[in-house]
């Protein structure tokens, strides 16, 4: 079972890591797109027009792209991870519902218009169609991180056994708990939905997801601007995209910092164990904030570290006397700590890129304003690559936060003393989890499922998803390498152009008509 489960995680974190290419793509650049066609709204400068539609193909790719490795997901959920769907489904199948009901079909509805119908409708309605493709991209990332945000700090539901009709003990027929392999399979229900929907964590990790899919939109456009300015090569389109990305790079990072700073606090709160994972804090007391080091699990030090005395006491409490104690992952049995190294190492990865994303926006912002941006060769390749490191920042946030979650799916909550200075432990002196209300990972997966299937499912996915990638490189990079194209449109058409195709769709029934009687 144990392989079972390893492989099972590494299909989905494989998967998962790979569509969660798409979505902060299509996220950031639909905002890009509604900030551009605003512009060429309000001025009636096709230099904004151009660069809509440019983008919006890169969209459109993107977005594809993204629904076809995303259809994956749901599917893993009752192939490898049967037990876990059936604990978490009545909670889970109301958010993806809502998901695919407010939010993919108000995107892919509108998308069609922003896609096709420029010279089709009027101004107004193409600009709201590009504001309604930017909010349901939006509104789609909203129900997913309420499904995971529920995860890691559940609420709004009780658990109740999983009944069956069966024999009841007096011999007669009705409805009994379901046991397998001894265990009675329970659920989590919905008692109160606002409740499930507001579950402690989910402004924090929401505004983080939203802030830096903005970043990695605007990276992504400085990555592209940049390479035509270099290479000089559509210098007014370049321009036209260049501020405002730069800009939204700037806030959204800044924006990162300031979210980071609130949600490491509430991660503290309700999940104590991975915040100490994250800092390699091993003793219960004042905590260092390690810049870097060495976990070692063994010996429960770090090596080679060099830190801030008391930056985690200063960063958890607000504590300007850099003394207070923090929970250390001496207080957790070690089958309930996290591991380590991943979270440890990806947590210093995340922090360490957005410090790096802030600096670059700032230079880029302070050159732009000289007017001597498009001379600094040296920053222009640095944004060139910059959508590497935005992406990789990230990738190793959301690894951090789902491998310090474990050993849960469904996180159990924590119960804090009086003083709420330190946990409620048991005789042993470590904290005991009430098991009955989370789900760990080891009893979450499907357990019809073999060690070799589980490995051939893998390396299928594998080919398949680099076939993908294979795929979207390579027509990325034709579309950027061909760059905008000139837009040539009048005034009757924008005015007009619904008018006018629906008189050329009914010239073409006639058309056919006629050719049709001629025949005959």
């Amino acid at each position: 079972m144990e392989s079972v489960v390893l492989l099972s995680r590494m299909q989905f974190a494989f998967t998962i890591m790979f569509h969660y290419i798409f979505p902060p793509l299509t996220i950031g650049l639909g905002i890009i797109l509604a900030y551009l066609e605003t512009r060429y709204y309000l001025t009636k400068k096709p230099i904004f027009t151009i660069a809509c539609q440019f983008w919006t193909k890169i969209f459109v790719l993107n977005f594809a792209i993204g629904v076809a490795s995303g259809i994956v997901m749901e599917f893993q959920f009752g192939t490898n991870w049967a037990s876990y769907s059936r604990f978490v489904g009545d909670v889970f199948g109301s958010a993806l519902a809502a998901e695919g009901i407010f939010a993919f079909f108000l995107e892919s509805g509108f998308l069609a218009v922003v896609a096709f119908g420029r010279e089709k409708v009027r101004a107004g309605f193409y600009l709201f169609s590009v504001y309604m493709v930017a909010l349901g991209s939006i509104f789609s990332s909203v129900w997913i991180v309420v499904a995971n945000s529920w995860q890691q700090t559940p609420a709004g539901h009780h658990i109740v056994d999983i009944v069956r009709p069966g024999i009841l003990p007096d011999g007669s027929s009705g409805m009994i708990p379901w046991v397998v392999d001894g265990t009675v399979q329970r659920r989590a229900e919905i008692l109160n939905f606002l409740e499930m929907v507001f579950n402690p964590s989910t402004a924090q990790r929401l505004s983080h997801v939203l802030l830096g899919c903005v970043a990695v939109g605007a990276f992504f456009v400085l990555s592209v601007t940049a390479y035509y300015i270099l290479k000089d090569k559509h210098r007014d389109f370049a321009r036209a995209s260049l501020n405002g990305a730069l800009i939204m790079g700037l806030l959204s990072s800044l924006g990162l910092a300031i979210n980071g700073h609130t949600q490491a606090q509430n991660v503290y709160r309700y999940q104590p164990a991975k915040l100490a994972a994250f800092e390699g804090h091993f003793e219960t007391g004042r905590a260092d904030l390690n810049i870097i080091g060495w976990p070692n699990a063994k010996e429960e030090r770090i090596d080679f570290g060099l830190g801030i005395p008391g930056g985690l006491s200063f960063m958890v409490f607000d504590d300007f006397t850099f003394s207070k104690k923090v929970v250390g992952l001496d207080r957790f049995k070690p089958e309930d700590r996290p591991p380590l190294i991943i979270p440890y190492l990806s947590w210093r990865l995340m922090v360490g890129l957005g410090g790096l994303m802030i600096v670059m926006c700032a230079l880029g912002l302070f050159f732009n304003v000289r007017k001597t941006f498009t001379q600094k060769r040296w920053l222009l390749w640095t944004f060139v690559f910059g959508i590497g490191f935005v992406m990789v920042a990230n990738q190793t946030g959301w690894i951090a936060a789902e491998v310090g979650r474990q050993p849960w799916t469904v996180h159990p909550p924590v119960e804090w003393d009086e003083s709420g200075s330190d946990l409620n432990l048991a005789a042993d002196g470590f904290y005991q989890y009430d098991e009955s209300l989370g789900l760990r990972t080891k009893n979450s997966v499907s357990v019809a499922v073999s060690p070799a299937e589980a490995k051939s499912s893998l390396i299928l996915f594998t080919i398949l998803y680099l076939a993908l990638a294979a795929v979207w490189i390579m027509v990325l990079d034709r579309k950027i390498r061909l760059g905008p194209e000139p837009f040539r449109q009048s005034e009757d058409e924008v005015k007009d152009g619904y008018i006018k195709a629906t008189v050329d769709r009914q010239h073409a029934r006639l058309s056919d008509g006629d050719s049709g009687g001629g025949a005959a």
